[in-house]
């Protein structure tokens, strides 16, 4: 169910936080906990959790420009496509597998989330909200696929296959049989939605959200 992350407020007015879903991400994890970020980029939260919650950390990620990064950053990352290699990991491998802004570009999303659930303890999912308001208005108004902050690449040469709502998120959650332990949206300006609203107030203004799941 939705949670209260009034416990990240030092956190998220740091001056260094680059990607509030990551800092909300790093404070889910407990500290020395084994970790798989899936689609880990250029290792950014991988090192977010080395530094505030010492975790044993590794990471898949498709690009090599990815993973030649998160190697200078001294990080253990292998190259591997998340939609096939998910299934050669054996169950309960890590206490948490991290899917960070990156379930939209899943060629399988629902696959790669039931292994997520199998491969480890607990799931954590973050991703870009299509349902927000903006996102509606520009498509009412102009009647083209929008460009934001979140979703900055045009139609024609977008990685995103897959776009979802907050809603469709949480019915895919249902799907899987994943029980939400925490979960927040964040607005425009990077604030939490309030705890207390119902789920389509969430869908029109959280514009990303962060889920903890964990097997039924």
């Amino acid at each position: 169910m939705p949670t209260d992350p009034r416990s990240l407020a030092g956190a998220l007015s740091s001056p260094a936080a680059t990607r509030i879903d990551l800092l909300f991400v790093a404070d889910l994890v407990e500290p020395g906990a084994r970790v798989l970020d899936v689609g880990c980029g250029d290792g950014a939260l991988l090192q977010l959790l080395a530094e505030r919650r010492g975790v044993d950390g590794r990471g898949i990620e498709l690009s090599r420009e990815g993973v030649s990064q998160c190697v200078a950053r001294g990080l253990s990352v292998i190259q591997g496509d998340a939609d096939i290699d998910l299934a050669d990991y054996p169950d309960d491998a890590f206490d948490y597998v991290i899917l960070s802004q990156t379930i939209q570009a899943m060629r399988r999303p629902r696959v790669v989330l039931e292994h997520m659930l199998r491969i480890g303890r607990r799931a954590i999912v973050s991703f870009p909200n299509f349902g927000h308001w903006r996102i509606r208005l520009e498509l009412a108004l102009k009647g083209r696929m929008p460009v934001t902050e979140n979703l900055p690449y045009s139609w024609y040469d977008t990685p995103n296959i897959h776009f979802c709502t907050i809603r469709d998120f949480v019915a895919l959650c249902d799907g899987v049989g994943a029980r939400m332990e925490r979960a927040v949206a964040f607005d425009s300006g990077g604030q939490p939605v309030r705890v207390s609203v119902p789920w389509w107030v969430w869908n029109l203004f959280g514009e990303q959200a962060v889920f903890l799941l964990r097997r039924n």
